[in-house]
């Protein structure tokens, strides 16, 4: 597949808050390197806006074709066996009440999977909301949901990174009161309107919006979608930068690969305080290299970030493919340390636990 120009908005200069530095060439707008990038003008909340039938071309690979299916046929492991189970009881699980916050308070929980509550400007945002005890396909969770529903204050705005089942649960999300606001990608918003939920912002790569202050953009990502037989590729995936008014950034990869966006991010969006990135789901290699990061490609995603810490996630909770369980912790602070990163600066949470970002 053609790989996607850096900028495929009309940009406006903003306010220094959502203002990158230009540290390599960009395509897409023609700026020289050194140059700021000029960010997205926030759209409107709740815009009403048409999209393309299908996003397929901004796969960064094909999806499998008939000879992948039928080698996945034929070899078809995608869960652990008896001794990469064993380990279920060691899982870090460590639920703890939400650390108190003000205004000017940045912090994340884990609740699970990809499941975070952010705190930041004065907002609760919940991204990838699955409270559910089971999703389609998958054996029941592995650990409990790190942060009851009912100790949750009251959820400001959700964002979603795609539509796969476990990241876009829709027995939790009918738990919302229908004037939440949601951020979903393109080609989303109908799945929400649908049930009723009235404040629905839906954007595109390197788009943004605005609510109290916070910025929500949405950035690319190494991955597809697919929720039934005939909706393939039919709306995008990506993940979300939020900032808040003094400039702490928290990215949330969602679910992904590693490949070419992450360096493309990371000079858009300087300074990430804390990148959300996803370590586990990567086995057999051959048939999830594309759209799920190992450890250490993880490891090598925040490198190229520049982010100041990061946080793994998507793994732990649902048995999605064939690594021993607790692998995945093992091999990102092993990846963590042949990299000669800082250990203080690996945020690697039992589910349920919290952080606050100084």
């Amino acid at each position: 597949m053609t790989q996607q120009p850096e900028s495929t908005t009309t940009t406006t200069a903003i306010t220094p808050t959502g203002t990158g530095t230009n540290t390599g060439t960009n395509t897409g707008t023609g700026m020289r390197t050194g140059e700021p990038y000029p960010l997205a003008e926030p759209r409107p909340l709740g815009e009403k806006r048409i999209w393309p039938v299908s996003f397929a071309d901004r796969l960064t690979t094909p999806l499998p074709g008939l000879r992948a299916l039928a080698r996945f046929a034929r070899e078809g492991a995608v869960r652990p066996g008896p001794d990469g189970l064993a380990d279920i009881p060691l899982l870090p699980y460590d639920p703890q009440p939400l650390p108190r916050v003000n205004a000017r308070t940045v912090a994340v929980s884990w609740a699970g999977h990809a499941s975070w509550v952010i705190r930041i400007g004065g907002l609760t945002v919940l991204t990838d909301p699955v409270w559910s005890r089971r999703i389609l396909g998958t054996p029941n969770r592995i650990t409990p949901v790190g942060v009851a529903w009912n100790a949750l204050p009251r959820v400001d705005a959700v964002v979603i990174s795609h539509n796969h089942y476990d990241h876009l649960d829709a027995p939790t999300l009918r738990r919302l009161p229908r004037d939440t606001p949601v951020f979903v990608p393109a080609g989303l918003g109908g799945w929400f309107l649908r049930r009723r939920f009235a404040r629905v912002t839906e954007l595109d790569w390197w788009e943004a919006a605005e609510l109290g202050g916070v910025r929500f953009d949405f950035v690319p990502a190494h991955h597809w979608s697919k929720r039934t037989l005939t909706d393939t590729c039919r709306s995008l995936w990506g993940g979300w930068v939020l900032t808040d008014t003094d400039g702490r950034r928290v990215y949330f990869a969602g679910d992904t690969g590693y490949g070419h966006w992450f360096s493309r991010i990371g000079r858009r969006y300087p300074g990430i305080g804390l990148a959300l990135l996803p370590i586990g789901a990567y086995d057999p290699r051959w048939w999830l290299s594309d759209v799920h990061c190992d450890p250490e490609e993880a490891v090598r995603a925040f490198q190229d970030l520049g982010a100041h810490r990061m946080a793994p996630m998507h793994w732990g909770t649902f048995v999605l493919s064939a690594e021993p369980v607790l692998e995945p912790l093992v091999r990102v602070r092993a990846a963590w340390e042949r990299a000669g990163l800082a250990r203080e600066k690996l945020w690697d949470l039992p589910v349920g636990a919290s952080r606050v970002l100084d």
